[in-house]
């Protein structure tokens, strides 16, 4: 028991404000001894049956870009430019006009011989290790309901994400670094929650990266204790600790005192580890040149760098807000978007391979729906379409170079072999070893799950 007289002795209120650790971290302590700055693996929690794939990076292009200019040409929108087919008349945001034909030139390659545009010749080579899933449908036309769809499996912001539930099901392989990693330079729409942990444990959420300036003292600050060595901060720490026990003793399952002291743990180990994953300085000069100086690029390299490193899922977040949301301009937007996200994607794609990553590491790409054929208004716009889009998945598990699922003739909706959302988030869960109807939280009252009632894995395009 700490005196607490005020005759010379602090009492405990003051010792907190000095050592100003806060209850947060009284169990680091007792690690301090043994940690050291090498990445420890750590008992995972067991997969259902044998994953395909390990981790996860998924490279998310916010606002939604066009099937039909990417990887589902559609030659019948020149044909019949200008006309309105009953096809058109879908929900959208706004009012569109008749049909849009795509300026682009589709280049067949690999081996395979499946349409890419001529805008991503760096992501065209590795198209025998992608499967293009050309029928993605969701439910609703705008952005922040599509959002939480894709990011969490509903339509309103109030269930775990998909980087949560994977960390939950399967726990982290670097007890040193966050297991789950949202890089966002500014924030999406809906924001934070689309990483966020919502009534999982608080420590299956996002760390999020602002990833506008990515020298690692600005993507974390206050990173270090630049007032205590390691050694004094143990001291502090033990004092921290005789206290916290009393704390604790009346606050058995507080989750929420739970979570703060993971994320303080976390937090001290990350002083060693963090600097050292998150430079990407430390590269080569000339891998940095093949990845590219844009701010994507370096994410791409960035993720490579946590990935190898045992982070489970990796979310890149292309801009800030809505980027491929293109009402507007859209012909030089896409082609401007297309050619900054190609050289990153096609360098990550191939440094993951020579690493011998790829067939461990699953890449999804795509937004959160597609556009429409057709114009929207007389500014060279397509509005957004939820019915009929494009999303392709590479490296673990996936079965590469074949094309899932067909939209119609103009790319307005998803006719066969249709994959909704849910699927999507069941095929992925699946790569990783998790039966998505068996990965279950309870909550309120009833057992929650990524895919709700729903989801089918899509078998076709695993290996």
């Amino acid at each position: 028991m700490i005196n607490t007289s005020r005759h010379g002795i602090l009492t405990r209120r003051e010792i907190l404000q000095k050592v100003g650790g806060g209850f947060g971290m009284m169990s680091l302590a007792g690690m301090l001894s043994t940690l050291d700055a090498a990445p420890k693996k750590v008992p995972q929690q067991t997969p259902h049956f044998a994953p395909k794939a390990k981790r996860v990076i998924f490279l998310f292009m916010s606002g939604g870009p066009s099937q039909v200019d990417t990887f589902d040409p559609k030659p019948a929108l020149k044909k019949y430019e200008g006309q309105r087919p009953a096809a058109a008349n879908i929900r959208t945001a706004s009012k569109t006009m008749g049909l849009l034909p795509s300026p682009v030139k589709f280049i067949n390659s690999g081996k395979s011989g499946i349409p890419v545009s001529e805008h991503l010749p760096n992501i065209a080579k590795h198209v025998d290790d992608m499967a293009i899933i050309r029928s993605m449908h969701t439910d609703f036309p705008n952005h922040a309901p599509a959002l939480c769809m894709m990011n969490l499996g509903t339509l309103t912001p109030t269930r775990p994400s998909l980087g949560s539930w994977l960390t939950y099901g399967l726990g982290t392989e670097n007890q040193n670094l966050p297991g789950f990693l949202a890089l966002c330079p500014g924030k999406p729409v809906v924001g934070p929650k689309l990483w966020g942990s919502a009534f999982l444990p608080g420590k299956h959420q996002a760390t999020h990266i602002n990833n506008k300036d990515l020298t690692p003292e600005k993507m974390i600050p206050y990173l270090k204790n630049e007032a205590l060595t390691p050694e004094e901060q143990k001291k502090q720490l033990d004092l921290v600790l005789a206290i916290n026990k009393q704390h604790l003793n009346n606050r058995v399952g507080d989750s929420a005192l739970e979570t703060r002291i993971k994320s303080m743990e976390l937090a001290y180990r990350m002083q060693f580890a963090a600097t050292d994953a998150f430079d990407i300085s430390q590269e080569p000069e000339k891998l940095q040149e093949a990845y590219g100086k844009s701010e994507f690029s370096k994410s791409c390299l960035l993720a490579r760098r946590l990935s190898e490193r045992g982070v489970r899922f990796v979310q890149i977040y292309y801009g800030n807000r809505q980027p491929w949301d293109t009402h507007s301009n859209h012909d030089k937007s896409n082609e401007r978007l297309c050619k900054d996200i190609d050289r990153p994607i096609g360098q990550l794609m191939t440094d993951l391979k020579q690493r011998g990553l790829l067939d461990e590491t699953l890449i999804v790409w795509g937004g959160e729906f597609g556009r429409t054929p057709t114009a929207q208004g007389g500014i060279n716009g397509r509005d957004h379409n939820p019915f009929g889009f494009c999303m392709w998945l590479a490296g673990g598990g996936i079965k590469g170079g074949v094309v899932h699922g067909e939209s119609d003739e103009f790319g307005f909706r998803a006719m066969q072999d249709k994959v909704h959302v849910h699927d999507l988030h069941a095929t992925i869960l699946h790569l990783l070893g998790i039966d998505h109807e068996r990965l279950t939280y309870h909550y309120s009252g009833r057992d929650f799950r990524l895919t709700d009632v729903a989801g089918e894995v899509v078998q076709n395009i695993i290996a």
